[in-house]
């Protein structure tokens, strides 16, 4: 008898009903609670051989390049997509999604290129036992920045504090996350470079900061300004999360 974590490629190949040309060289997981409008949005951009092997995900080619992407919501919630692709095969991981400001350096437009995150997920410490933060590819964050350099695209570097009770956040302790030298606070980050470090994959993440909580701001106190500027953030994020996933594994130094 198998259980999930006895499962190999083929068994998951047949309990996806995945053949070969369906596994995507890279997978794009974006953190966020409303799902349906993503996942029509990546169905427009995927459109070409699409497949969709679960509710929250779709598998099309782009520009040559077969993509997976899912909405995710949480670490549980991105080990389940990151866990099954990294054992049939995707070489590349993009998390995608939000945080919450934890500098006075970052400001809404930037684009966080995450170089490590600390696992406070509740999910990565069973793929990488006695660790607590995982890192980015230094390779992948690079060619990031590179981009961003060439767009004239405003982003920052550094890590994430990943959790799992965004509700549970003080004043005290998000002072402490900062103190502590971390950009941003978000939910899935640290999963899914955790997952990708235990299949020896690659994994960079890219966010979007909503609501600068160092300043006191939360979701509930967003204008509309800020709103827009997020959404223009948004598509650059998807941009360059799409010129990643054109780059061949080895090739983006």
């Amino acid at each position: 008898m198998k259980l999930y974590g006895d499962f190999q490629k083929e068994d998951w190949m047949q309990a996806l009903k995945l053949t070969d040309k369906d596994i995507p060289e890279t997978f794009i997981l974006h953190g966020e609670w409303e799902h349906g409008e993503n996942l029509e949005l990546w169905k427009q951009i995927l459109s070409d051989e699409q497949s969709n092997p679960e509710w929250n995900t779709v598998i099309g080619n782009h520009q040559g390049n077969r993509v997976g992407f899912s909405n995710v919501f949480g670490g549980p919630s991105a080990a389940i997509t990151a866990h099954i692709f990294g054992n049939v095969g995707t070489e590349k991981f993009i998390q995608t999604g939000y945080f919450g400001g934890l500098s006075h350096d970052v400001q809404y437009g930037d684009i966080l290129i995450v170089t490590g995150a600390y696992m406070e997920d509740g999910v990565s410490q069973w793929y990488s036992p006695g660790a607590t933060q995982v890192f980015a590819d230094p390779k992948l964050v690079e060619a990031a920045m590179q981009y961003c350099e060439e767009k004239g695209y405003r982003y920052v570097t550094g890590s994430v504090m990943s959790t799992s009770a965004m509700y549970m956040e003080t004043a005290e302790i998000v002072k402490g996350w900062s103190e502590d030298g971390h950009l941003g606070v978000d939910m899935e980050t640290a999963t899914t470079f955790s997952i990708a470090r235990y299949f020896n994959r690659s994994a960079i993440g890219l966010l979007n900061l909503t609501d600068h909580i160092i300043k006191g701001d939360t979701f509930y106190t967003t204008t509309k300004k800020t709103k827009n500027l997020i959404d223009e953030t948004d598509i650059k994020i998807r941009e360059l999360a799409l010129h990643l996933a054109s780059l061949k594994v080895g090739s983006w130094a």
